[in-house]
């Protein structure tokens, strides 16, 4: 082979390397299926954590309306989390087993997505006669709480007891929120701007956190 003439077809060799690299590349991303997160409706979950008068539910499952009361006496709504992608827990201030965990880690969380205005957190008090405002703002406060972020709330004990029975499904107890009814759970919930479930994860597990992390960007990614 003619040596000057192969210097000369090497930058039109390169170039067509590049070109197939690229193209390669191109039919991989083309081809492989873009994971989404599922959407999480009764029928779905551990019957055990279902109200069973949604056992049955197998579509268009969303998180009911409330109407809750945060760490400075606001009113907390819907509309405080419409169109944002947010994670719930149930916790309780005077819980000293895995709930200081809980929160710590919803703490990592808030500080991972400081910066995202599509994000955001709610807590939703299990104890709300012992969890006045004043203490949720104290325990706020103590924790690192940013209040546009991150909702801590209380409000009607059925309230609480029906949305964790029948929007989130993180409790097995059986119940209807009366005075012995109880909720205790380690379940952080990810739910999307639909108001859709899209995963649960043990907060008290730091690789889920991870994975909860990453969910919520695939999340964001999948708009």
């Amino acid at each position: 082979m003619d040596l000057k003439f192969f210097k000369k077809s090497l930058p039109t060799l390169a170039l067509m390397a590049v070109l197939s690299v690229g193209m390669i590349y191109a039919i991989y991303v083309i081809l492989t299926p873009k994971k989404k997160l599922p959407v999480y409706n009764p029928a779905d979950v551990n019957p055990r954590l279902v109200d069973e008068s949604l056992l049955h539910v197998r579509h268009n499952h969303k998180i009911a309306d409330f109407k809750l009361i945060n760490q400075n006496g606001d009113t907390i709504t819907q509309k405080d989390y419409e169109n944002k992608i947010y994670v719930a827990d149930f916790f309780f201030t005077r819980c000293q087993t895995i709930c200081p965990i809980m929160t710590n880690n919803m703490g990592k969380l808030q500080d991972v997505f400081l910066k995202d205005d599509n994000v955001k957190f709610l807590s939703l008090s299990v104890t709300p006669v012992i969890d006045s405002v004043s203490v949720l703002k104290d325990y706020a406060i103590e924790k690192g709480v940013i209040d546009s972020k991150w909702n801590i709330t209380t409000g009607s004990k059925k309230e609480i007891y029906n949305l964790a029975r029948k929007s989130y499904f993180v409790v097995t107890d059986q119940g209807d929120g009366g005075l012995q009814d109880f909720i205790h759970t380690e379940n952080f919930v990810l739910v999307d701007k639909n108001k859709q479930i899209r995963g649960f994860y043990d907060g008290t597990d730091l690789k889920d956190m991870d994975r909860l992390i990453s969910d919520i960007k695939l999340l964001e990614g999948n708009k």
